[in-house]
């Protein structure tokens, strides 16, 4: 197979110059892998450039990764105005290239990924426009319907946290660690969650993990593209927001280095007060509980580090195995962020 990992760039040449007419030969470049979908900048001859999305090449669970899913989500939302990138064509046969896989335009521009990349690309100005710019477009997101994009079959409309309580749960009871003494820390933010989950306020479409690195930028912040629709679903936009929140690190937070130094710790970006004000002024949704959709993302993301880290204590050491043995501290520091969070 000739090409980056996971690619045939010989058969794929082939197939978009019969589907969507570019030119053979085709260069292909991954530029984000690992435990997602993977995805490649391909260009043709003439020097167009579309994305290509697929999934992992190894370990992919029987649910997971599902690129026509994501297509589809891509293929409502488009027409409608939310900025993501135009999906282009779906290819379910998997001869071309070992697996399922869409093409889409290549959107342009500045994805945010730590405090560098953040002081090169905008002034202290433009950094503060950029939380407006991101919880504008939230909003604006969860007010399309489902039935306006064709997705109101896409899952179920009810119970959306209870089901996502349960299931990251699960997940870490299935995982422990004995070295990782976070258990009960973990577990008591789980109960506290599970007594007193809010009611949902309206069924929208959810990204499931909006925050400052999926997205693409443009010059003045406004947002291009809204990236990584992998666990795309229908349920309460606050979770949405939280996630946001999670991830909106301040300067002095105890997690702001947690996954590397954070973008929004750059002078000049909003709080996430502001971010959760700017979001108010284009939502009619009442935000007074919006902590405990904060706690939820911290403890949602504490259940995925104690997955990485089992997985590495098991032997899958692929990537940074060295940033993996931190994580332990890390998820203590999130279930003890979530607790804070709950108690503000």
């Amino acid at each position: 197979m000739g090409g980056p990992t996971g690619l045939d760039e010989g058969r794929v040449a082939r197939w978009l110059e019969d589907t969507i007419g570019l030119r053979a030969p085709i260069a292909a470049t991954l530029i984000t892998g690992g435990r997602s979908n993977l995805t490649y900048r391909v260009e043709d001859a003439t020097g167009r450039a579309v994305a290509l999305r697929r999934p992992p090449a190894s370990h992919v669970l029987p649910t997971a990764h599902d690129v026509a899913r994501e297509f589809r989500i891509l293929a409502g939302l488009s027409p409608l105005g939310v900025p993501v990138a135009r999906p282009l064509a779906l290819c379910e046969d998997t001869t071309v290239t070992g697996a399922p896989f869409y093409v889409m335009e290549f959107v342009e521009g500045v994805i945010l990924r730590d405090r560098a990349g953040a002081t090169a690309a905008f002034d202290e100005p433009g950094r503060h426009a950029v939380g407006g710019h991101l919880a504008a477009t939230l909003a604006e997101l969860h007010e399309v319907t489902p039935e306006a994009a064709g997705l109101s079959d896409l899952a179920r409309h009810d119970g959306y946290v209870e089901r996502q309580l349960r299931r990251w749960r699960t997940q870490f009871e299935q995982t422990r660690v004995p070295e990782a003494d976070v258990e009960n820390r973990v577990l008591e933010v789980a109960d506290r969650l599970g007594t007193d989950v809010p009611p949902a306020q309206r069924v929208s479409i959810v990204h499931g993990d909006y925050r400052l690195d999926n997205t693409v930028l443009a010059p003045d912040g406004t947002v291009r593209a809204i990236l990584d629709w992998e666990i795309g679903t229908l349920g309460d936009p606050l979770a949405d927001l939280g996630t946001l929140l999670c991830y909106w690190a301040e300067p002095g937070d105890p997690a702001a280095a947690l996954l590397g130094v954070a973008p929004t710790t750059a002078p000049g970006f909003m709080t996430r007060d502001e971010v959760t004000a700017a979001y108010a002024s284009h939502s009619d949704l009442d935000l007074g509980r919006v902590a405990y959709y904060q706690a939820f993302a911290y403890w949602r993301l504490a259940c995925i580090l104690q997955g990485v880290f089992a997985r590495y204590r098991a032997g899958a050491t692929a990537g940074d195995a060295g940033s993996v043995e931190g994580f332990p501290a890390h998820v203590a520091l999130l279930a003890d962020l979530a607790l804070a969070t709950l108690e503000r």
